[in-house]
């Protein structure tokens, strides 16, 4: 590649976008961006302080978090103010919350400071709701990933299970189901497909079907773009 360049990801939760990116940064060797992440910081932090349904206090948190994010062995490990919160921003707490934080402008502004600042840097594999749309409206490849809502919900109740939550299926479905409606319909930065990114569904298809698809389609496009 002549260039550095930016991959960005975006599609609904549970659709697959944090392995698929992981995945490709890993196999291509460039830096994985999980955005989301940051702002389940956020909403983990407004949880902690019993202050998720106050507005002004969360934004103070998004502006004084200093987040930071570091990949180890492909994890993103995320810190505020040097205190680790990986373990603590994927509960179903977070989950059913996190949109409800997210679609708050101010907290947007601030997250999208510091991940355009990650992108400068190129080589970048970026993931989340808006990144083809807004963080990187500009990059060089954009892939919007989806599946089936009952996919979506099985994928998001096993990774619960993993972590020994106690949640049903139904109660994982409903979350979601709400988080779409509320990502699809905020006034800033609404989940949306972008007019130019290759869409996707990977519906009963395993990671590695996935990468392997993904990654041949991205080398395709490096190829006929000389990137």
């Amino acid at each position: 590649m002549s260039k550095k360049i930016i991959i960005a990801i975006d599609g609904p939760a549970g659709s697959g976008k944090s392995t698929a990116a992981k995945n490709l940064a890993k196999k291509l060797g460039f830096t994985y961006l999980d955005t989301g992440a940051m702002y389940r910081a956020i909403t983990f932090l407004a949880l902690r302080s019993g202050v998720s349904d106050n507005r002004d206090k969360i934004i103070e948190i998004a502006r004084n978090s200093n987040l930071t994010l570091k990949t180890d062995n492909g994890l993103t490990r995320v810190f505020s103010n040097d205190e680790e919160l990986t373990d603590f921003i994927r509960t179903p707490e977070v989950n059913s919350k996190v949109s409800e934080v997210s679609v708050i402008p101010e907290v947007r502004t601030e997250m999208v400071k510091i991940q355009k600042r990650i992108g400068e840097k190129g080589n970048v594999v970026a993931e989340g709701r808006d990144v083809t749309t807004v963080v990187y409206p500009n990059a060089d490849i954009k892939i919007f990933l989806t599946a089936t809502i009952d996919e979506r919900a099985k994928r998001r109740f096993k990774e619960f299970q993993a972590q020994n939550q106690s949640i049903t299926l139904e109660e994982v479905k409903a979350n979601l189901e709400k988080r779409d409606k509320i990502d699809s319909s905020r006034e800033v930065s609404p989940l949306r497909q972008a007019p130019d990114a290759f869409v996707f569904d990977n519906t009963g298809l395993t990671p590695e079907e996935d990468l392997e698809f993904l990654y041949n389609k991205i080398i395709e496009v490096i190829k006929k773009s000389d990137c």
